[in-house]
């Protein structure tokens, strides 16, 4: 395991962040098991390490990996935390045997109830809407919801990750739960008659698509393209960002699809009470504001302002979908995408 820096970025005391939530200067260590990737998460265990005195222990890998390693380690596991992205993974950690349910008052105050486990095993602190981007030279009138993305005036013009990814997976298992199974495999079908290309690569593939004129339409997740805003991002940039116009989906009927980025405290927690701190901090304003200002996403927690990057993108609808219900239905989802031949 390795250390996270103890030199904190920005300056900011227990009582401002948490009130009594977390214990300044407290002692101890936090073991945490993460499967996010992203270099600005380095301020959020700064600031942490900085205001309770625990020193973050951090393991990082795929969040698929991170879960066998745990099933494996069992009641030796050092593991205190499991962060993970997608809904799909925190239910399937849930359903291993990794995570523990806790009590905690402020994390049930500050997140909404369709964003945690309804047994408080995971909750959700950030969040990035699944939406609709296109060419606004070639595409007059875009789809406005995920169903229409099906309609064969749009045939050869769509991009698409694959069916492997977990992206992917959950927006099918959202579509199962809000339409039911059989519209949902008539619209994978639909969707698959559309596509302009094979499902490939990442979701900034998918935007830098419209851009090359692989493709007119497009699925991409909010933080991506709201990262090309606040920064150069090869193939996106300038004139090319202009280009790009954005629908948030189902504004009329359910909303955009949310994928969830969240964690839980791990079953045999050594650090079970440094490790409920640590998610009541992630909870907290500022660390909230963090994600959004350090990684293009939207909080988890209502109320909390967007960075401008992230406020660009406008104001909308998110769908409110039970998100336990959607992970429910990914192995639906996967055999749907067998039968319609989406690769």
């Amino acid at each position: 395991m390795r250390s996270t820096s103890s030199v904190s970025v920005l300056a900011l005391t227990a009582a401002t962040m948490l009130g009594t939530t977390v214990a300044a200067f407290a002692n101890g260590e936090l073991n945490l098991y993460s499967s996010r990737h992203y270099d600005t998460d380095e301020r959020l265990y700064s600031d942490f390490e900085e205001m309770t005195g625990i020193t973050i222990n951090r393991i990082e890998g795929k969040a698929d990996e991170l879960i066998a390693r745990m099933e494996a380690e069992g009641a030796n596991s050092p593991a205190d935390i499991l962060l993970t992205v997608d809904t799909s993974r925190l239910e399937r950690a849930k359903q291993a045997g990794v995570l523990q349910s806790i009590d905690s008052p402020v994390l049930e105050a500050a997140i909404p109830a369709y964003l945690q486990d309804e047994g408080n095993e995971w909750f959700g602190f950030s969040q990035r809407a699944r939406i609709i981007f296109y060419d606004k030279n070639d595409v007059a009138e875009p789809p406005m919801d995920y169903v229409s993305l099906a309609d064969p005036k749009y045939k050869g013009q769509v991009c698409h990750r694959s069916s492997t990814n977990v992206y992917s997976q959950t927006l099918l298992s959202a579509v199962i739960e809000n339409h039911g199974e059989e519209a949902a495999k008539a619209w994978a079908a639909g969707l698959v008659d559309n596509f302009a290309r094979e499902p490939q690569g990442g979701d900034t593939d998918q935007l830098r698509g419209l851009v090359s004129g692989e493709c007119d339409i497009s699925i991409s997740n909010t933080y991506y393209f709201a990262r090309a805003l606040r920064k150069d991002v090869s193939g996106l940039s300038g004139d090319d960002m202009d280009m790009i116009g954005w629908v948030f989906p189902a504004q009329d009927a359910e909303g955009a699809h949310m994928n969830l980025s969240g964690g839980g405290v791990a079953a045999h927690a050594p650090n079970k009470d440094n490790a409920i701190r640590f998610l009541e901090y992630l909870a907290s304003t500022q660390a909230q504001q963090y994600f959004s200002a350090g990684n293009d996403e939207y909080p988890a927690v209502p109320g909390v302002g967007l960075s401008p990057s992230v406020a660009a993108l406008g104001m909308f609808k998110p769908d409110d979908v039970d998100l336990s219900a959607v992970a429910a239905n990914v192995p639906a989802a996967q055999q749907i995408f067998n039968e319609v031949g989406w690769k």
